[in-house]
């Protein structure tokens, strides 16, 4: 089975096992003093485990002073690093896989508190708009002592008995500010022509050979195409057909697989594609690039599907599928595939939780996954105890709480129940993949149904649980997993109006609204996808916020993707506009700042205020049971990420 895929790969001296590349994606997992950790080791020594033909780490520092991306991130720039990075070497190997260490320089887009207050280096001193950090214009001195802190960090890769080494060209860093005329206005000898600008990259590369010798398999990851365009830039910075020249140049030097990739921080959604991105939507870039050069070429564009990255190897367009947040959720993806277990691989979802934890959105900087608990936690969750004894666990609910309750207490050897009141699993998921390009739900749906009902888990479909029904089973444990349901203000509960609805009657398909005029109340994320979802059905659509930005606590990527969808669809947004009084067919806000009241009307309003738990039986079941766990939000409104990490601890940690 994917014969293609399953070849030996080769790269330069190196030979990989199959064309599987786990490619760089920082991960905050490293100790706070830059060397590596137990949990880096066990991350990606799963990884490897789990089949990946060759591993790359996350981008390592090669510059202590200028050169962090964040608090805890591995590092090369001293010889106190390398007994980690050997650590590291001999964990992929003992799964007889390939390790490659990535090596940069964050440049312009580094954070100056994580290296001396001082201004950020760069080719030329143009700050970034994505990180608005202080930025100097390296001087020649700086340049040249920039090199050789990428030549040592390669020499201490290599004596670390990592088998090669990538410099990171890609995604707006150093190197790219470099190779890119958007970042590079410089006059002298590394500025103007394309050969000027990669200068920089060249004698990284030379002394790098000379060092380490020409045999030591080097990679080069490169963006493309920056995509500037995506933040309101036209026709500036790297292109394909520029990129092309790069390349072949790079080839020429001696470089021997180039590792292809796009977008900078500025076009961050084409580099870490949120979920409306379909598999393989930029495979045109790694497919032009294979078509210049005979070095091995890696591609990357969410890649998910085995088929589809069997198929690609197949056609020519690369000669590795790349990709980082697949192995991620996944680690057995290469397993999986290659035993055919295509249904219980776990394909990432695209939702960027990864990234929004990575960049500490709402805690400490570190990456985790949505729906696979144990990503980065591998040396904490060692091993599913297997002691369930066959004892029967009741499960009230099948949304991914429950589910995913389900999954690991059949690994444990339970037996659990699963009462479903409707007539589908997934809960909630059966309203979040109703908005347009939101399909990669369905994946989350399969995987759950794959590992639990189609493995032997029994669920009660159209059925409620009872008190009775549970004490005839006698359980020896309740999960309550019932989920949540619109919060609807009392003002409004009693009105009446067939006119007021909410966003899961709008996205459960109950309702089919076409081409009339719609308020929606509410912005976060499930206000904006049935904003999308009605605008696609020629609604007109106004959308009121009663906070001062449209989708308050949304991670930015998701905001700006979805709001490039609503925004053509003429979609208009009422900020600071907090819902008052409704009447028939007339809705009145008021203005949060100003206190002025204004009337809309509409022929629709829907509700799209938040979730509160679902508490059907919780008090008699408390009563009659004792070992009896809410899970999901029934018992906290969260994420899917929430309700997934409620369901696999409990089943990891009942005893």
């Amino acid at each position: 089975m994917f014969d293609h895929l399953f070849s030996e790969g080769t790269i330069g001296t190196m030979k990989t096992n199959n064309r599987i590349v786990f490619t760089a994606m920082g991960n905050a997992f490293a100790n706070t003093d830059g060397t590596v950790s137990e949990t880096d080791i066990a991350f990606y020594g799963a990884r490897a485990k789990g089949g990946v033909g060759l591993v790359i780490t996350e981008c390592a520092v090669v510059d202590g002073e200028t050169g962090r991306g964040n608090g805890q991130q591995i590092c090369v720039y001293d010889d106190k690093f390398v007994p980690g990075l050997k650590a590291l070497s001999d964990e992929i190997h003992k799964y007889d896989q390939k390790l490659a260490v990535q090596i940069y320089h964050p440049g312009r887009q580094g954070v100056t508190a994580f290296n001396g207050n001082g201004t950020m280096p760069a080719p030329s001193a143009i700050e970034c708009k994505a990180v608005h950090q202080p930025t100097h214009a390296m001087s020649l001195d700086e340049i040249k002592a920039m090199v050789q802190k990428f030549v040592a960090a390669a020499v201490r890769v290599k004596e670390a008995g990592v088998d090669a080494v990538e410099v990171h060209g890609a995604h707006g860093y150093l190197i790219n500010e470099f190779l890119s005329p958007y970042t590079n206005v410089r006059t002298d000898e590394y500025g103007g022509s394309t050969e000027n600008r990669m200068r920089f990259l060249e004698e990284i590369i030379t002394g790098i050979q000379e060092k380490c010798g020409k045999d030591y398999p080097m990679l080069v990851r490169l963006s493309v195409d920056e995509f500037l365009e995506y933040s309101g830039v036209e026709d500036q910075g790297l292109k394909l057909e520029e990129s092309v020249k790069i390349a072949k140049r790079l080839e020429e030097l001696g470089v021997h697989a180039l590792d292809i990739s796009s977008g900078i921080y500025e076009s961050m959604n084409t580099a870490w594609e949120p979920s409306s991105f379909p598999q393989g939507w930029k495979i045109h870039l790694a497919e032009t690039i294979k078509k210049a050069v005979q070095i091995p070429v890696i591609g990357v564009s969410v890649i998910r599907d085995p088929e589809y990255a069997d198929q690609i190897i197949k056609e020519g367009k690369l000669d590795f599928a790349g990709s980082a947040r697949q192995h991620y959720s996944e680690p057995e993806w290469s397993n999986k595939a290659k035993e055919g277990r295509l249904s219980e691989i776990r394909k990432c979802i695209s939702c960027l939780h990864c990234m929004e934890t990575l960049m500490g959105m709402g805690g400490a900087p570190t990456t985790e996954c949505t729906i696979n608990i144990q990503t980065g936690k591998e040396h904490v969750y060692t091993d599913i105890k297997k002691d369930g004894a066959n004892r029967k666990v009741a499960i009230i609910g099948a949304g991914p709480a429950g589910l995913e309750a389900a999954r690991v207490l059949l690994e444990r050897g339970f037996q659990p129940v699963i009462f479903e009141k409707n007539k589908q699993l997934g809960g909630q998921l059966q309203l979040a993949n109703k908005p347009p390009k939101k399909e990669k739900i369905n994946w989350l749906i399969q995987f759950l149904q794959a590992t639990t009902e189609e493995k032997g888990v029994e669920i009660r479909y159209g059925h409620a649980a009872t008190l009775e029904e549970l004490k005839k089973l006698d359980p020896y444990a309740i999960f309550i997993t019932q989920g949540s349901k619109p919060f609807v203000p009392k003002f409004l509960a009693n009105t009446g109006l067939d006119s007021i609805v909410t966003a899961a009657d709008v996205l459960g398909g109950t309702l089919d609204i076409q081409e009339k005029n719609v308020a929606i109340v509410g912005s976060g994320l499930t206000g904006l996808e049935t904003a999308h979802y009605l605008a696609e059905r020629k609604n007109k659509v106004h959308l009121f916020e009663m906070e001062e930005n449209i989708g308050p606590g949304l991670f930015f990527q998701n905001l700006i993707d979805v709001m490039n969808h609503i925004m053509p669809l003429g979609v208009e947004l009422h900020p600071n506009s907090k819902l008052i009084d409704v009447r028939e067919g007339q809705a009145t806000f008021e203005h949060t700042v100003t206190g002025a009241c204004s009337t809309f009307d509409f022929d629709c309003l829907v509700l799209s205020i938040g979730n509160q738990p679902a508490t059907d039986l919780v008090e008699e079941i408390n009563k009659e049971f004792d070992n009896v766990r809410i899970l999901g939000d029934a018992n906290k409104v969260g994420k899917i990420r929430d309700a997934m990490e409620d369901g696999f601890l409990a089943a990891y940690e009942l005893s």
